[in-house]
């Protein structure tokens, strides 16, 4: 039976998961590809200022806290999966088509998380391999699929908050508006 209109219109944005399981999927496969085709510190070239490199980031971003005595491996999972079930309940709030903006930018956080979150898990490190740098001069710090996926979240939840304030608001019933 097909939807009507309105009832698309209400239907919740929980159909975004879809593009943090792509998130996840993608990143799982770029990092078995790297554990089977690279030794850690190995590095392939791919531009001058590009290159695939493996690493094992036991911290959080930057690999802050890396060289605390393990027990940031629980911490952080357990924060990334608490902040992936908060993400999933507040897009259950959302609606489908009016909140697209802020649902894709939560469904990229939640993926990222739960990418970094499956490494911590299984290997009890994050692999990171995408690696930016200008020789002599500076050198970014490694990061991985699902890195990139809560960074353009982050910033896809910005863009959202600026242009919510952008918008007018709608009198409500306590202005004494007719």
């Amino acid at each position: 039976m097909s939807q009507t209109r309105a009832e698309r219109s209400h239907s919740t944005a929980l159909r975004w998961l879809t593009l943090s399981a792509l998130v996840i999927t993608l990143d799982q496969l770029a990092k078995t590809l790297v554990l089977s085709h690279l030794q850690l510190y190995e590095k392939v070239d791919l531009l001058p200022f590009f290159d695939l490199m493996r690493l094992h980031n036991r911290g959080a971003a930057f690999s802050f806290l890396a060289t605390a005595s393990g027990w940031q491996r629980y911490a952080f999972s357990a924060l990334a999966v608490g902040v992936s079930i908060g993400i999933v309940i507040w897009l259950s709030r959302l609606r489908a088509r009016q909140d697209a903006l802020l649902a894709a930018a939560l469904a990229l956080v939640a993926g990222g998380a739960i990418g970094n979150v499956i490494d911590r898990v299984r290997y009890g490190y994050v692999i990171d391999f995408i690696h930016f740098f200008q020789p002599g001069v500076w050198d970014f710090p490694a990061f991985n699929i699902a890195d990139s996926a809560i960074t353009l979240g982050a910033a896809l939840l910005l863009l959202d908050a600026l242009l919510e304030k952008k918008q007018p608001s709608l009198p409500n019933d306590h202005d004494g508006a007719a």
